[in-house]
C-alpha cells in the first residue's frame, strides 16, 4: 500500500517521496494513538488510495485533453500552412522523421511562424494580383470605351485559392500584351490625328471640328481624360480619313480641269507673266502625286473658287477677243503647215473666217474650236512626217552642196593661193563624196515615202505637190542632166579633133592674144571671194555647152504651181543635139565659138 502511493506511476521526485513517507507515518503515530483498529487503518489507506488514483485519473485526462487540443490545433496549422503553400504554389518540405521526433509544442513551435510568414505573403502576393487585375481593367476599359464611373467603387475580384507565381505570370503576360496593344493602338490614333490634321490643312477644314466628331480626346491636350483608343475611335479616324481622302481626290480632279481651262485661256490670251505668278504653284502641284501635296490650303475651297473666279474673269474677256484670238491661232496653223510642208485647211483662211465673224453667221468659238482642232490634225501629221521631212532636208543639203561644188569647178581661180582656198579645197572634197550618196538618197526616200503611203492611204503632199512626184521629176531631170555632161565631153572631143584638122591644113594656131580674149568666165559664173575666204558664186546663166536641165527640189516647188513645172520640163529637154546636125554646120558652129566654148562644168566631178 504504501509502495503504491508513494512508488505511483509519474510521481519521481525524491522531495515528493520524502513528503508522502513522513506524512504516512505521521498517520500512523496518530492512529497509534487514537488506538484505531487494523481493518479501519487498512480502510483508510483504501480510501487514500482510491482519492490518490482519482487525482491521477482527473490529471490524465487534463492531459489527454491538452494533447488532443495540441494534435488539433497543431493539424488545423498545418493544414492552414498547406492551404497558403497551395494557395501560393508552393510544395510544403517537412521530414516525416522530424515530425516524429517533435514534441507537439515543438511542432506547433515550428509550424506558428510559418504560418505568420505565409500569411504575409499571402497579403502581399493577393495586393500584387489586385494591383495588376486592376491596371489589366482600366486598360480593357480604355479598349473597350467603358469608363468606370468612380474607380473607389470598382471591385476586382481575386481568386484567393490561387495566388501562384504561375497565375501572376498570366496575368502579367495577359497585362503586357494589353500595354502592347494600348500602344499600338495610341500609335495608330497618333498617326490617323496627324493625317486628318495634314488633310484638313490641305483642304482648308477646321480641325478641331473634324475630329471632334469622332472624339473631343483627340485634340485636348490639357484634358484629365487621356486619349480615347477604342474601337469606335479607331473606326471613327479610318473614316475620317478615307472622307478627306475622297474629298481631296475630288478637289484635285476639280482643280486639274479648272487648272487645264486656266491654261488653256492663258495660252490663248498671252497672259503675261505677272497674271500667271499669282497661280504658280499650280504647275507643281497637278505634276505632283496626291499623297505629295501637303501645302497648307492649297486644296481649300477658296482657292478653287479663286482659280475659277480667274477662268470665269479670262473666259468673259476671251469672248471679247474671239476675233483676234481666231485670227492668232489661224496664223499659228499656218505656221506649223509652213514648218512641216502641208497645205493649212482652206475652210478657215483668214478671209473666210473674217467674213464669217462679220456677218454674225457662225459662232467665233465654234470657228476657234475647229482651228483648235485642225492644230491638233497638223501637229500629229507633222509627227508622223517628221522621219521623211529630216531624209528631206538632207536630201536638200545635198543638192546645195553640189550646185556649189558645180560652181566652184566653173572657177579658174579655185587653185590660187588666195585666202581661205584651203577651205574651199576641204569643202569640195566633201561635197563631192556628199553628191555620190544623191542617188540613194532619193531612192531611199522615195521607198519611206511609199511605205508612208501605204500604211496611211493617202500620198505624201510637199507644199501641195506628192513627193513621189517631185522625186520622179528629179531623178529624170538628173538623168537628162548626165546625158547632157556626156554629149557635151562628146563635143569637146569633137571639137578637138576639128581643131586639130583645122591647123593640119592652114599650119597655124589661134594667136594668144586671140585666144586670151577668150578666157573668160563660162556661164557668167564670177568668183566673188570674200573676207573668209569664202566663194560665192553669181548667178549662172544657160549657154551652149552648158545647157543642162534644172534639177527640180521640194525647195523649187514652193510657192510655184505645177505647170511651171511642165514648162521648165519642156525646155530643159530642148538642149542642141549636135549628133544630128550636118557636118558643115557643125563646123561653122565650132568655128564660130571655138574660141570662146567654156569649161565642161562636169569636169570638176570627174
Amino acid at each position: 500500500m504504501m509502495g503504491f502511493g508513494i512508488g505511483g506511476r509519474g510521481l519521481t521526485s525524491v522531495t515528493m517521496e520524502t513528503s508522502c513517507s513522513a506524512l504516512l507515518r505521521e498517520l500512523q503515530h496518530i492512529w497509534a494513538e487514537i488506538g484505531e483498529s487494523e481493518v479501519d487503518k487498512e480502510r483508510i489507506l483504501l480510501e487514500i488510495e482510491r482519492e490518490c488514483l482519482e487525482v491521477y485519473r482527473k490529471k490524465v485526462d487534463e492531459a489527454s485533453k491538452t494533447k488532443a487540443q495540441l494534435h488539433q490545433t497543431v493539424a488545423a496549422k498545418e493544414a492552414e500552412v498547406a492551404a497558403f503553400m497551395a494557395c501560393l504554389g508552393e510544395d510544403m518540405v517537412q521530414s516525416k522523421k522530424d515530425k516524429e521526433m517533435a514534441s507537439l509544442k515543438e511542432q506547433l513551435a515550428t509550424v506558428m511562424p510559418l504560418l505568420e510568414n505565409l500569411k504575409v505573403r499571402r497579403e502581399e502576393r493577393i495586393k500584387q494580383f489586385s494591383d495588376i487585375q486592376s491596371q489589366i481593367e482600366k486598360i480593357s476599359a480604355e479598349l473597350t470605351e467603358y469608363n468606370h464611373q468612380n474607380d473607389a467603387m470598382s471591385t476586382t475580384t481575386i481568386d484567393e485559392h490561387d495566388l501562384s507565381i504561375r497565375k501572376l505570370n498570366q496575368y502579367q503576360a495577359q497585362l503586357c500584351a494589353l500595354q502592347k496593344e494600348k500602344s499600338d493602338r495610341l500609335q495608330k490614333v497618333l498617326e490617323y490625328v496627324n493625317e486628318v490634321h495634314s488633310l484638313c490643312g490641305v483642304l482648308g477644314l477646321d480641325f478641331r471640328k473634324t475630329v471632334d466628331e469622332v472624339h473631343p480626346s483627340l485634340h485636348e491636350t490639357d484634358s484629365k481624360d487621356s486619349t480615347n483608343i477604342s474601337n469606335n475611335t479607331l473606326e471613327g479616324l479610318s473614316h475620317a480619313v478615307l472622307k478627306l481622302k475622297s474629298e481631296r481626290k475630288l478637289r484635285i480632279e476639280k482643280l486639274r480641269e479648272t487648272a487645264q481651262s486656266l491654261f488653256q485661256l492663258w495660252n490663248l490670251m498671252d497672259s503675261p507673266e505677272e497674271e500667271r505668278r499669282h497661280f504658280g504653284r499650280l504647275t507643281s502641284i497637278l505634276q505632283s502625286p496626291e499623297e505629295s501635296i501637303i501645302y497648307t490650303g492649297v486644296l481649300s475651297q477658296e482657292t478653287l473658287d479663286q482659280i475659277q473666279a480667274e477662268v470665269n474673269r479670262l473666259t468673259k474677256l476671251k469672248a471679247s477677243r474671239l476675233k483676234e484670238l481666231v485670227l492668232k491661232r489661224r496664223l499659228e496653223l499656218e505656221e506649223i503647215c509652213k514648218r512641216a510642208h502641208i497645205e493649212p485647211d482652206i475652210s478657215t483662211a483668214s478671209e473666210k473666217v473674217n467674213a464669217l465673224m462679220d456677218s454674225g453667221l457662225v459662232d467665233p468659238s465654234e470657228l476657234l474650236g475647229k482651228v483648235e482642232a485642225q492644230i491638233v490634225k497638223a501637229k500629229e501629221e507633222s509627227i508622223s512626217r517628221k522621219d521623211i521631212m529630216d531624209r528631206i532636208n538632207k536630201w536638200l543639203a545635198a543638192c546645195d552642196e553640189e550646185n556649189w561644188l558645180e560652181e566652184y569647178n566653173q572657177d579658174d581661180n579655185r587653185y590660187s593661193a588666195g585666202r581661205g582656198a584651203h577651205l574651199n579645197l576641204k569643202r569640195a572634197e566633201k561635197a563631192r563624196i556628199t553628191v555620190t550618196k544623191i542617188p540613194a538618197m532619193v531612192d531611199n526616200l522615195m521607198s519611206k515615202t511609199f511605205a508612208w503611203e501605204d500604211e496611211r492611204n493617202m500620198p505624201f503632199q510637199y507644199d501641195g505637190v506628192r513627193l513621189v512626184s517631185i522625186l520622179e521629176e528629179y531623178k529624170l531631170a538628173r538623168q537628162q542632166k548626165e546625158e547632157e555632161k556626156r554629149r557635151y565631153q562628146d563635143h569637146k572631143k569633137l571639137q578637138g579633133l576639128l581643131l586639130k584638122e583645122k591647123e593640119a591644113i592652114f599650119g597655124s594656131k589661134p594667136s594668144p592674144r586671140r585666144s586670151n580674149t577668150f578666157n573668160r568666165k563660162p556661164n557668167g559664173y564670177h568668183a566673188n571671194v570674200h573676207g573668209n575666204g569664202f566663194m560665192t558664186p553669181a548667178p549662172r546663166r544657160l549657154t551652149v555647152g552648158g545647157a543642162t536641165p534644172e534639177l527640180l527640189t521640194p525647195r523649187s516647188y514652193s510657192g510655184r504651181h505645177n505647170g511651171y513645172f511642165k514648162d521648165m520640163r519642156r525646155q530643159s529637154t530642148t538642149a542642141l543635139n549636135f549628133g544630128s546636125m550636118s557636118k558643115e554646120d557643125t563646123m561653122s558652129t565650132f568655128t564660130s565659138i571655138s574660141g570662146s566654148e567654156p569649161e565642161s562644168p562636169s569636169q570638176g566631178l570627174l
